[in-house]
């Protein structure tokens, strides 16, 4: 298993809502015969039954973590996160203009190998959980200004269906 820690690579999958995330996240996975994370913030919403509030976003936070470090120990060579620590960062701003320390603290510890940045460029779904079909363009500059601020390594995704896919297959074969 150590050998398998060593090797993985932590890739986090980011951007808007509705940008195919969670479906590039488990199709990469399938691929790659691996692990991926789904976003805790989606079971946890459907738990509450009521709004979030700014201190959900740190529980949201902690348990994505716990579940990325679970997953990891046995993933095989790629872990896909669907979210990270920086979506966040990213939401908890842009919703509350503010972000909780123990977040930003965990932001800076927490690397990733690569961050793939899924362009908004495919259709809306509406979703119970979904707050912004209009401001995913504002919010992919925000992922990316971010990304460049903080001198990550990313890959935009665009496109739909295989050219998405392949875009992102693409993005890992030029890193790895």
């Amino acid at each position: 298993m150590e050998q398998t820690k060593k090797n993985t690579k932590r890739i986090a999958i980011i951007g808007p809502e509705s940008s195919g995330k969670s479906t590039l996240a488990s199709t990469l996975a399938e691929q790659y015969n691996t692990l991926w994370v789904p976003e805790f913030a989606r079971e946890y919403l459907m738990q509450i039954k009521r709004d979030y509030t700014f201190d959900d976003l740190e529980i949201i936070a902690k348990k994505q973590m716990t579940l990325e470090n679970e997953l990891f120990a046995t993933a095989n060579n790629f872990l896909f996160c669907d979210s990270t620590l920086l979506t966040i960062k990213i939401w908890s701003e842009y919703k509350y203009n503010k972000t909780s320390q123990w977040v930003l603290d965990n932001l800076k510890e927490h690397q990733y190998h690569l961050h793939m940045l899924c362009k908004p460029d495919i259709d809306w779904e509406d979703d119970p959980l979904r707050e912004n079909p209009h401001d995913r363009d504002e919010l992919f500059v925000l992922y990316q200004t971010e990304l460049k601020k903080l001198k990550i390594p990313y890959e935009i995704v665009n496109g739909r269906n295989e050219f998405r896919f392949d875009t992102a297959v693409n993005a890992l074969k030029k890193y790895f």
